[in-house]
């Protein structure tokens, strides 16, 4: 969430942002409610002070005891000095009733201004390429070669097929289109994957964190997916639950509304997690395979840190992301998306694209982002500098490292042979036990 003073004082420059993201968004009903705030503030102000200082004015006059027999009116009055305090008492209530008559207004408009804020995505960092959509991506690099085949490379469903190691079949009779069934070689592969991922991240530095599945709205409101993208989740009714579409939200959230100390920062987490998506609006789209599915797994990264840090440690993030890829010695490329194509909560993203010759195309695999303090305002979570006064947000950062179905769609496609045996790499092989699955 931006910051609703930064809001206020830069229209014009939240403007031009918000168009460079592609987002026609209409800030008429933020500055409507805006000017009735300063209205009702400056109101409340003035009622306040006279409040103050006729309440002085009758405190002082009753204190100075001087009232005669002569001064006294009818019943129900008091004159001090030929003032009526007992008037003077019903204004005061009468001022005192229209202060919190403002005050229940402000609230209202308060809760409208959070809820317009909530929808307002980040602002992109200055070194995010312009464009409008994925076309104006940028290619930052590219690592290993491409490998040429002397034979036509099969699609990984055709391989798992094959080998028997994935059933689209029974999973859409267990549960429906967008799911599938590891068996065999096929699951263990996932396992695999799953603990060289962790293994691997927690060596660096991360801490592994085994999540909930669930998590309430507040969470989900947290890490911006919510009020957003309510359309793009899964839910329980009663109690409400959302399924998480990725461990972000759940480890992000560890640190909702905390103070932490400036020493205990930066915190790094692992974590691995079944992830949950409706992927409304992609009808159509990878009907096939593992690329696209409503339940798939998937190992995350995540960072609290400093903010003049952040951009450092996205690099770093980034590297430990492509580290994983490499050691399976699988061809990628770096992606730094453009501003039409920058997800809703992030400052900045590099997304890491494998090759797939059974598709004949790179496709996304890792996506990792500094948030800046967009997460950490909607979440509550600051730190407290050492020696210094108040407190400050942290900054988040998050990456798939990486996503397994994916992955797995890569080991099958780059390391596939002629007769259809697909070659283990050599850091998995003490997780899988075997060299090739035939």
């Amino acid at each position: 969430m931006l910051d609703a003073r930064f809001i206020r004082g830069n229209i014009d420059i939240l403007k031009a942002m918000l168009e460079k993201r592609g987002y026609g968004f209409d800030l008429s009903e933020f500055l409507s409610l805006e000017a009735q705030r300063l209205a009702l503030l400056k109101e409340s102000e003035e009622l306040r002070n006279k409040r103050n200082i006729v309440s002085e004015q009758i405190g002082k006059l009753k204190n100075q005891k001087t009232t005669t027999e002569a001064e006294m009116g009818a019943v129900g009055s008091e004159y001090v000095f030929g003032i009526d305090i007992q008037k003077q008492k019903s204004e005061m209530r009468r001022v005192s009733d229209r202060i919190k008559e403002i005050d229940e207004i402000l609230r209202g408009i308060d809760e409208k201004t959070g809820l317009f804020l909530l929808n307002i995505p980040n602002i992109p960092h200055e070194s995010v390429p312009a464009g409008k959509d994925e076309a104006g991506n940028v290619e930052i690099r590219k690592w290993g070669a491409t490998k040429e085949f002397d034979f036509p490379p099969l699609n990984h469903w055709d391989l798992a097929a094959m080998l028997d190691i994935i059933d689209f079949d029974r999973a859409s009779k267990i549960a429906g289109a967008r799911f599938s069934l590891m068996k065999g070689m096929g699951a263990k592969l996932e396992r695999a994957l799953m603990n060289f991922m962790l293994d691997l991240n927690t060596s660096k530095g991360y801490k592994e964190i085994l999540p909930p599945l669930l998590v309430n709205r507040e969470s989900m409101t947290g890490t911006g997916q919510l009020p957003k993208f309510e359309m793009e989740l899964f839910k329980t009714a009663d109690p409400e639950f959302y399924l998480i579409p990725t461990a972000e939200v759940p480890v992000t959230n560890i640190h909702r509304d905390e103070i932490l100390n400036e020493s205990d920062l930066p915190i790094y987490y692992t974590a691995y997690t079944p992830c949950f998506r409706r992927e409304a609006g992609s009808y159509g789209k990878d009907t096939r395979g593992l690329i696209r599915q409503h339940q798939f797994n998937k190992v995350e990264i995540v960072k609290f840190v400093k903010p003049e840090d952040s951009y450092s440690e996205l690099e770093k993030l980034t590297n430990d992301a492509e580290d994983i890829l490499q050691r399976l010695g699988l061809p990628y490329r770096v992606i730094a998306l453009c501003t039409g194509d920058l997800g809703f909560s992030a400052a900045k993203t590099y997304d890491i694209e494998v090759w797939l010759p059974g598709q004949q195309k790179y496709r996304e695999i890792s996506s990792c982002s500094n948030f800046e303090d967009f997460q950490a305002r909607r979440a509550n979570i600051r730190f407290k500098r050492e020696g210094k006064k108040g407190t400050e947000f942290v900054h988040t950062l998050n990456g798939s490292a990486l996503a397994i179905g994916r992955t797995v769609v890569a080991i099958l496609e780059n390391l596939q042979q002629k007769d259809g045996s697909v070659v283990i790499p050599e850091a998995l092989r003490e997780y899988m036990g075997v060299e090739v699955i035939r």
